[in-house]
Protein backbone atom coordinates (compact mmCIF):
# COMPACT_ATOMS: atom_id res chain seq x y z
CA UNK A 1 0.00 0.00 0.00
CA UNK A 2 1.41 3.54 -0.92
CA UNK A 3 0.17 6.94 0.89
CA UNK A 4 1.31 10.80 -0.06
CA UNK A 5 1.62 12.71 2.54
CA UNK A 6 1.18 16.58 2.30
CA UNK A 7 3.27 18.39 4.44
CA UNK A 8 4.33 22.09 4.45
CA UNK A 9 5.25 24.01 7.94
CA UNK A 10 6.25 23.29 10.95
CA UNK A 11 3.66 21.79 12.88
CA UNK A 12 3.32 19.74 10.65
CA UNK A 13 6.64 18.44 10.11
CA UNK A 14 6.57 17.40 13.91
CA UNK A 15 3.25 15.86 13.73
CA UNK A 16 4.46 13.46 10.47
CA UNK A 17 7.48 12.21 12.44
CA UNK A 18 5.86 9.17 14.58
CA UNK A 19 2.91 8.62 12.22
CA UNK A 20 5.58 8.37 9.26
CA UNK A 21 7.47 5.63 11.88
CA UNK A 22 3.83 3.96 12.36
CA UNK A 23 3.60 3.56 8.57
CA UNK A 24 6.81 2.47 8.05
CA UNK A 25 6.47 -0.26 10.73
CA UNK A 26 3.29 -1.34 8.98
CA UNK A 27 4.72 -1.97 5.74
CA UNK A 28 3.06 0.96 4.08
CA UNK A 29 4.93 3.09 1.58
CA UNK A 30 4.72 6.45 2.26
CA UNK A 31 5.98 9.55 -0.04
CA UNK A 32 5.95 12.80 1.25
CA UNK A 33 5.60 16.08 -0.64
CA UNK A 34 6.58 19.10 1.27
CA UNK A 35 4.99 22.37 -0.28
CA UNK A 36 7.45 24.88 0.71
CA UNK A 37 4.70 27.01 2.30
CA UNK A 38 7.49 27.21 5.17
CA UNK A 39 10.89 27.63 3.12
CA UNK A 40 13.14 29.14 6.05
CA UNK A 41 15.16 26.67 6.87
CA UNK A 42 14.53 27.49 10.88
CA UNK A 43 11.43 26.11 10.35
CA UNK A 44 11.36 22.88 7.83
CA UNK A 45 14.54 21.94 7.12
CA UNK A 46 16.15 21.58 10.55
CA UNK A 47 13.17 19.49 12.02
CA UNK A 48 14.25 16.52 9.33
CA UNK A 49 17.43 16.65 10.71
CA UNK A 50 16.73 16.61 14.36
CA UNK A 51 13.41 14.27 14.09
CA UNK A 52 15.49 12.14 11.86
CA UNK A 53 12.81 12.16 9.05
CA UNK A 54 13.49 10.36 5.75
CA UNK A 55 13.67 13.66 2.77
CA UNK A 56 10.72 14.18 1.11
CA UNK A 57 10.35 13.06 -2.06
CA UNK A 58 8.84 15.77 -3.78
CA UNK A 59 10.11 19.11 -2.30
CA UNK A 60 7.95 21.89 -4.61
CA UNK A 61 9.62 24.93 -3.15
CA UNK A 62 6.52 26.79 -3.68
CA UNK A 63 7.72 30.11 -0.97
CA UNK A 64 3.67 30.34 -0.65
CA UNK A 65 0.56 30.43 1.13
CA UNK A 66 -1.44 30.41 -1.78
CA UNK A 67 -3.52 27.58 -2.42
CA UNK A 68 -4.34 27.82 -6.31
CA UNK A 69 -0.09 28.10 -6.49
CA UNK A 70 0.05 24.39 -5.19
CA UNK A 71 -2.56 22.53 -6.67
CA UNK A 72 -1.74 22.40 -10.05
CA UNK A 73 2.14 21.18 -8.65
CA UNK A 74 0.30 18.96 -5.58
CA UNK A 75 -1.99 17.02 -8.42
CA UNK A 76 0.80 16.51 -10.64
CA UNK A 77 3.23 14.60 -7.49
CA UNK A 78 -0.27 12.66 -6.59
CA UNK A 79 -0.95 11.84 -9.90
CA UNK A 80 2.60 10.57 -10.42
CA UNK A 81 2.12 8.06 -7.55
CA UNK A 82 -1.10 7.13 -7.53
CA UNK A 83 -1.09 6.44 -3.94
CA UNK A 84 -4.08 4.59 -2.20
CA UNK A 85 -4.28 7.56 0.52
CA UNK A 86 -3.65 11.33 0.37
CA UNK A 87 -2.36 12.37 4.03
CA UNK A 88 -3.60 16.24 4.95
CA UNK A 89 -2.66 17.32 8.33
CA UNK A 90 -4.38 19.62 10.38
CA UNK A 91 -5.51 23.01 9.33
CA UNK A 92 -2.91 24.78 7.02
CA UNK A 93 -3.49 26.22 2.91
CA UNK A 94 -1.02 23.02 2.12
CA UNK A 95 -3.59 21.02 3.88
CA UNK A 96 -6.60 22.67 1.70
CA UNK A 97 -4.47 22.64 -1.29
CA UNK A 98 -3.47 18.92 -0.79
CA UNK A 99 -7.03 18.03 -0.09
CA UNK A 100 -7.88 19.26 -3.13
CA UNK A 101 -5.66 18.25 -5.69
CA UNK A 102 -6.29 14.84 -4.32
CA UNK A 103 -9.80 15.58 -5.54
CA UNK A 104 -8.88 16.74 -8.65
CA UNK A 105 -6.75 13.37 -9.28
CA UNK A 106 -9.52 11.05 -8.04
CA UNK A 107 -7.60 9.85 -5.21
CA UNK A 108 -9.36 9.82 -1.30
CA UNK A 109 -8.25 12.02 1.59
CA UNK A 110 -7.54 11.05 5.23
CA UNK A 111 -7.49 14.21 7.13
CA UNK A 112 -5.63 14.07 10.82
CA UNK A 113 -6.98 15.85 13.58
CA UNK A 114 -10.07 15.76 11.92
CA UNK A 115 -13.52 17.59 13.48
CA UNK A 116 -11.92 20.43 15.57
CA UNK A 117 -13.72 23.89 15.28
CA UNK A 118 -12.93 27.06 17.40
CA UNK A 119 -16.11 28.27 16.09
CA UNK A 120 -14.39 31.56 14.81
CA UNK A 121 -14.72 31.45 10.78
CA UNK A 122 -12.98 34.91 10.45
CA UNK A 123 -9.90 32.35 11.04
CA UNK A 124 -8.48 30.96 7.44
CA UNK A 125 -7.98 27.83 9.73
CA UNK A 126 -11.34 27.11 11.10
CA UNK A 127 -12.66 27.81 7.02
CA UNK A 128 -9.70 24.76 5.82
CA UNK A 129 -10.91 22.63 8.53
CA UNK A 130 -14.76 22.91 7.75
CA UNK A 131 -13.55 22.06 4.05
CA UNK A 132 -11.03 19.64 4.30
CA UNK A 133 -13.56 17.59 6.28
CA UNK A 134 -15.91 18.01 3.77
CA UNK A 135 -13.56 16.68 1.22
CA UNK A 136 -12.35 13.76 3.62
CA UNK A 137 -12.93 9.98 3.00
CA UNK A 138 -11.39 8.98 5.88
CA UNK A 139 -11.38 11.40 9.39
CA UNK A 140 -9.27 10.87 11.94
CA UNK A 141 -10.62 12.57 15.01
CA UNK A 142 -8.36 13.29 18.08
CA UNK A 143 -11.34 12.85 20.58
CA UNK A 144 -15.17 12.04 21.01
CA UNK A 145 -15.63 16.09 20.84
CA UNK A 146 -14.43 16.08 17.50
CA UNK A 147 -16.37 12.86 16.68
CA UNK A 148 -19.46 14.75 17.57
CA UNK A 149 -19.10 17.61 15.84
CA UNK A 150 -18.45 16.01 12.38
CA UNK A 151 -21.21 14.18 13.03
CA UNK A 152 -23.68 17.14 13.50
CA UNK A 153 -22.02 18.52 10.18
CA UNK A 154 -23.25 15.19 8.23
CA UNK A 155 -19.83 14.77 7.13
CA UNK A 156 -19.84 11.84 4.10
CA UNK A 157 -16.43 9.93 5.30
CA UNK A 158 -15.75 7.49 7.68
CA UNK A 159 -15.04 8.87 11.18
CA UNK A 160 -12.31 7.36 13.40
CA UNK A 161 -11.31 8.32 16.76
CA UNK A 162 -7.65 7.40 16.90
CA UNK A 163 -6.34 10.25 19.64
CA UNK A 164 -4.09 13.34 18.46
CA UNK A 165 -0.53 12.83 16.78
CA UNK A 166 1.08 15.70 18.77
CA UNK A 167 0.36 13.19 21.86
CA UNK A 168 2.44 10.41 20.25
CA UNK A 169 5.32 13.08 19.80
CA UNK A 170 5.01 14.56 23.42
CA UNK A 171 4.74 10.86 24.53
CA UNK A 172 8.65 10.02 22.88
CA UNK A 173 10.38 13.71 23.95
CA UNK A 174 8.73 14.52 27.08
CA UNK A 175 11.58 12.81 28.88
CA UNK A 176 14.30 14.46 26.65
CA UNK A 177 12.78 17.99 26.92
CA UNK A 178 12.97 17.69 31.04
CA UNK A 179 16.51 16.76 30.81
CA UNK A 180 17.74 18.65 28.11
CA UNK A 181 19.03 22.20 29.17
CA UNK A 182 17.04 25.07 28.43
CA UNK A 183 19.13 27.23 27.23
CA UNK A 184 20.95 27.48 30.56
CA UNK A 185 17.70 28.79 32.14
CA UNK A 186 16.38 27.51 35.63
CA UNK A 187 13.24 25.99 35.37
CA UNK A 188 10.25 28.32 36.05
CA UNK A 189 12.71 31.31 35.75
CA UNK A 190 11.25 32.72 32.73
CA UNK A 191 7.88 32.75 30.51
CA UNK A 192 8.20 31.41 26.99
CA UNK A 193 6.14 33.08 24.13
CA UNK A 194 5.19 32.62 20.29
CA UNK A 195 2.87 34.86 17.79
CA UNK A 196 2.44 33.52 14.01
CA UNK A 197 -1.36 33.99 12.84
CA UNK A 198 -1.79 35.81 10.48
CA UNK A 199 -4.71 37.56 12.71
CA UNK A 200 -2.29 38.55 15.11
CA UNK A 201 0.89 39.85 12.77
CA UNK A 202 -1.16 42.98 11.75
CA UNK A 203 -1.73 46.30 13.77
CA UNK A 204 -3.29 46.99 15.92
CA UNK A 205 -3.25 43.74 17.25
CA UNK A 206 0.13 42.89 17.17
CA UNK A 207 0.71 46.68 18.88
CA UNK A 208 -1.73 45.44 21.61
CA UNK A 209 0.09 42.17 22.37
CA UNK A 210 3.69 43.64 22.58
CA UNK A 211 1.92 45.95 25.10
CA UNK A 212 0.91 43.06 26.92
CA UNK A 213 4.35 41.04 26.97
CA UNK A 214 6.17 44.43 28.03
CA UNK A 215 4.24 45.24 31.19
CA UNK A 216 4.48 41.85 32.26
CA UNK A 217 7.92 41.93 34.85
CA UNK A 218 9.26 38.44 34.01
CA UNK A 219 11.36 37.49 31.36
CA UNK A 220 9.95 36.77 28.50
CA UNK A 221 11.75 34.32 25.86
CA UNK A 222 10.43 35.19 22.50
CA UNK A 223 11.44 33.10 19.41
CA UNK A 224 10.04 34.98 16.39
CA UNK A 225 8.91 33.57 13.60
CA UNK A 226 10.21 35.26 10.14
CA UNK A 227 6.74 36.64 9.58
CA UNK A 228 6.79 37.88 13.14
CA UNK A 229 9.91 39.77 13.50
CA UNK A 230 9.41 41.30 9.93
CA UNK A 231 5.92 42.58 11.18
CA UNK A 232 7.30 44.23 14.62
CA UNK A 233 9.99 46.20 12.48
CA UNK A 234 7.59 47.35 9.81
CA UNK A 235 5.30 48.60 12.69
CA UNK A 236 8.36 49.91 14.49
CA UNK A 237 7.18 48.04 17.50
CA UNK A 238 9.53 48.08 20.58
CA UNK A 239 9.96 45.24 23.08
CA UNK A 240 10.87 45.84 26.61
CA UNK A 241 14.51 44.80 27.50
CA UNK A 242 13.08 41.75 29.42
CA UNK A 243 11.63 40.33 26.17
CA UNK A 244 14.60 38.33 24.51
CA UNK A 245 13.54 38.06 20.76
CA UNK A 246 15.64 35.43 19.87
CA UNK A 247 15.81 33.58 16.25
CA UNK A 248 13.01 30.53 15.64
CA UNK A 249 14.84 27.49 17.18
CA UNK A 250 15.11 24.08 16.39
CA UNK A 251 12.62 21.54 17.73
CA UNK A 252 14.43 19.71 20.75
CA UNK A 253 16.16 22.70 21.90
CA UNK A 254 11.99 24.98 21.98
CA UNK A 255 10.20 22.15 23.45
CA UNK A 256 12.57 21.91 26.10
CA UNK A 257 12.27 25.77 26.93
CA UNK A 258 8.18 25.12 26.84
CA UNK A 259 8.37 21.99 29.52
CA UNK A 260 10.59 23.97 31.59
CA UNK A 261 8.72 27.67 31.14
CA UNK A 262 6.58 29.30 34.55
CA UNK A 263 4.22 29.98 31.73
CA UNK A 264 3.52 29.69 28.03
CA UNK A 265 1.86 32.41 25.60
CA UNK A 266 1.15 31.61 22.49
CA UNK A 267 -1.53 31.94 19.39
CA UNK A 268 -0.30 28.53 18.52
CA UNK A 269 -2.81 25.48 18.44
CA UNK A 270 -0.19 22.78 18.73
CA UNK A 271 1.29 24.60 21.36
CA UNK A 272 -1.44 25.00 23.74
CA UNK A 273 -2.23 21.06 23.74
CA UNK A 274 2.19 20.72 24.05
CA UNK A 275 1.50 23.10 27.50
CA UNK A 276 -1.00 20.64 28.64
CA UNK A 277 0.96 17.37 28.62
CA UNK A 278 4.41 19.17 30.13
CA UNK A 279 2.15 20.45 33.06
CA UNK A 280 3.08 24.14 32.06
CA UNK A 281 0.04 26.65 32.25
CA UNK A 282 -1.31 28.15 29.09
CA UNK A 283 -1.84 32.03 28.07
CA UNK A 284 -3.84 31.91 24.09
CA UNK A 285 -3.52 35.61 22.72
CA UNK A 286 -6.65 34.51 20.49
CA UNK A 287 -10.16 35.18 20.75
CA UNK A 288 -10.65 31.66 20.53
CA UNK A 289 -9.20 27.91 20.58
CA UNK A 290 -9.97 25.08 19.13
CA UNK A 291 -8.56 22.71 21.76
CA UNK A 292 -11.39 24.00 24.39
CA UNK A 293 -11.07 20.98 26.60
CA UNK A 294 -7.99 22.66 27.94
CA UNK A 295 -9.68 25.57 28.71
CA UNK A 296 -13.03 24.17 30.32
CA UNK A 297 -10.32 22.11 33.08
CA UNK A 298 -8.38 25.38 34.02
CA UNK A 299 -5.10 24.80 32.45
CA UNK A 300 -5.49 27.68 29.19
CA UNK A 301 -6.46 30.82 29.69
CA UNK A 302 -8.23 32.88 26.28
CA UNK A 303 -7.17 36.58 26.91
CA UNK A 304 -7.73 37.48 22.78
CA UNK A 305 -5.48 40.70 22.31
CA UNK A 306 -6.42 42.63 25.83
CA UNK A 307 -3.02 43.95 27.66
CA UNK A 308 -4.71 43.96 30.68
CA UNK A 309 -5.99 40.26 30.59
CA UNK A 310 -2.91 39.15 29.52
CA UNK A 311 -1.34 40.50 32.62
CA UNK A 312 -3.61 38.93 34.41
CA UNK A 313 -4.01 35.92 33.18
CA UNK A 314 -0.10 35.52 33.55
CA UNK A 315 0.06 36.27 37.04
CA UNK A 316 -2.71 34.27 38.12
CA UNK A 317 -1.86 30.71 35.54
CA UNK A 318 -1.54 27.92 37.72
CA UNK A 319 -2.17 23.89 36.40
CA UNK A 320 -5.14 22.27 38.10
CA UNK A 321 -4.56 19.74 40.50
CA UNK A 322 -5.72 16.90 39.21
CA UNK A 323 -5.89 17.03 34.91
CA UNK A 324 -7.56 14.70 32.99
CA UNK A 325 -5.82 13.04 30.48
CA UNK A 326 -6.33 15.07 26.80
CA UNK A 327 -6.00 13.97 23.59
CA UNK A 328 -5.15 10.46 23.55
CA UNK A 329 -2.55 8.09 25.22
CA UNK A 330 0.25 8.50 22.49
CA UNK A 331 -0.43 5.79 20.22
CA UNK A 332 -2.37 7.41 17.70
CA UNK A 333 -0.49 7.02 15.03
CA UNK A 334 -0.20 3.22 15.23
CA UNK A 335 -3.90 3.61 15.06
CA UNK A 336 -4.02 5.57 11.78
CA UNK A 337 -1.55 3.12 10.23
CA UNK A 338 -4.06 -0.03 10.72
CA UNK A 339 -7.25 1.66 9.56
CA UNK A 340 -5.05 2.19 6.52
CA UNK A 341 -3.88 -1.23 6.44
CA UNK A 342 -7.84 -2.25 6.58
CA UNK A 343 -8.81 0.35 3.64
CA UNK A 344 -6.56 -2.32 1.47
CA UNK A 345 -9.19 -2.99 -1.73
CA UNK A 346 -7.56 -4.98 -4.60
CA UNK A 347 -7.46 -1.79 -7.44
Amino acid sequence: MKVVSVVGNRPQFVKSAPLSLALRGAAIDEVVVHTGQHYDDTLSAVFYEELGLAEPRYRLDLRTADTAAMRGPLRAAIESEAPRWVLVFGDTNSTLAGAESAGAAGVPVAHIEAGLRSGDLSMPEERNRIAVDGLSGLLFAPDERSRRTLLVERVGGAIEVVGDVMADVARVFAPLTRTRAAAGREPGSYLLATIHREANVVQPRLGRLVTGLNRLTETVVFPAHPRTRSALERAGLQLGPHVELVEPLGYLEFAALAAQARVILTDSGGLQKEAYWYGVPCVTMRPSTEWVDTVEVGANTLVDDDPDALVRAVRSARMPADRPALYGDGHASERIANVLLGTMRPR
